[in-house]
């Protein structure tokens, strides 16, 4: 990980809040590369701040809200580190921890409870986006327990995937359908699986761009991030599925790549115009990755807004802003003068 030059805060005594499953060792070393990857942004991130000279406490925190209230009492944290994307298994419910530091009036790190509640339901936040003239692909939503009817409007091919989940969670090459029937039997995997409605979105096809964007009401946007697969099989939808996210073997095998996105000035104008007035339609604050689509024709489609995405030293976030010159620590002293300085808006 990169030095910084740049004068950061002084020491603070953190809390870094974490899936309980998610709470990394003291030390990697002897542990494989797949062994490191599902604690690898809370280690990251832990042991950058204690180089960085902060005093960092772990809590791990699956459904019982005691064991935050707890830390707070024993730990009396300047700021709350928010690496925590769930409680009792609800990706919804995040909103609500984030809600009880807000109750307690501990800064945190991250996304606020109105923006996290928008931005989680992919419906809402494209009615809203629509609402502001910014362009979403059009798209219908499946309730479980109800008739799987395509609204004449939405045209073929569709995405299929859960409203609610995120990282790709149920997204294959089989959830791009070319008919009523194919909708239906990817509808009802959704609900068997996901226990959530299913939302179809009509597939645009073009690039995959990732923007990281950072701030409250001032905001920063970084180097549009792209995706690419080298070796896509002939026909196969250009689409970021779970195995591909997860699986170093797919990976290799399509040849991903991820790197900054070739664009003309004109289109780097108009992507980080478009990721600002998102970030403040969508009420987000902290740091949040934008996932677009830009169509053949060179127009710009929101299909997802992130907030508080993967934090990992290399990922996509932590990429694009380090390519726009900064670095891994500055990235994390920034995220926490965010926090500190956040307030609530009304």
């Amino acid at each position: 990980m990169s030095l910084s030059k740049r004068r950061h805060l002084k020491p603070l005594k953190i809390l870094a809040l974490m899936h309980e499953d998610l709470v990394p060792p003291d030390s990697v070393e002897g542990l494989t590369e797949k062994q490191i990857q599902p604690f690898k942004m809370e280690y990251d991130v832990k042991v950058t701040l204690e180089a960085m000279g902060h005093e960092v406490h772990g809590v791990g925190v699956y459904s019982d809200l005691g064991v935050l209230a707890d830390a707070l009492d024993a730990v009396q944290p300047d700021i709350v580190f928010n690496m925590l994307e769930e409680f009792d298994g609800q990706v919804l419910y995040d909103q609500h921890l984030v809600s009880f530091l807000e109750l307690r009036k501990v800064p945190y790190t991250g996304c606020n409870p109105r923006g996290l509640t928008l931005s989680h339901d992919k419906a809402l936040s494209k009615r809203i986006l629509a609402h502001h003239r910014i362009p979403v692909p059009a798209f219908g939503v499946f309730r479980p327990g109800r008739k799987v009817k395509r609204p004449q409007r939405l045209h073929f091919p569709l995405l299929v995937k859960s409203l609610i989940d995120e990282g790709s969670v149920g997204i294959s090459r089989a959830s791009v359908v070319r008919d009523d029937a194919a909708l239906e039997e990817r509808v009802a995997l959704i609900h068997r699986q996901a226990g959530n409605p299913a939302i179809a979105e009509e597939y645009i096809a073009g690039r995959e761009l990732y923007m990281s964007i950072i701030g409250n009401e001032r905001l920063q946007t970084f180097t549009p991030w792209e995706l690419i697969m080298t070796r896509l099989p002939e026909g196969a939808p250009n689409i970021a599925t779970s195995k591909l996210k997860w699986s170093y073997a797919h990976q290799e095998q399509v040849g991903l790549e991820t790197r900054p996105a070739e664009l003309t000035p004109e289109q780097h104008r108009r992507i980080t115009a478009l990721s600002k007035r998102i970030y403040r339609a969508l009420f987000l604050s902290g740091y949040a990755r934008l996932d677009f689509r830009m169509s053949e024709d060179g127009e710009f489609y929101l299909l997802e807004a992130n907030p508080n995405p993967c934090l990992a030293y290399g990922e996509d976030f932590a990429e694009g802003v380090e390519t726009a010159g900064l670095c891994y620590e500055d990235l994390l002293d920034t995220i926490l003068r965010n926090g500190l300085n956040y307030r609530q808006q009304l």
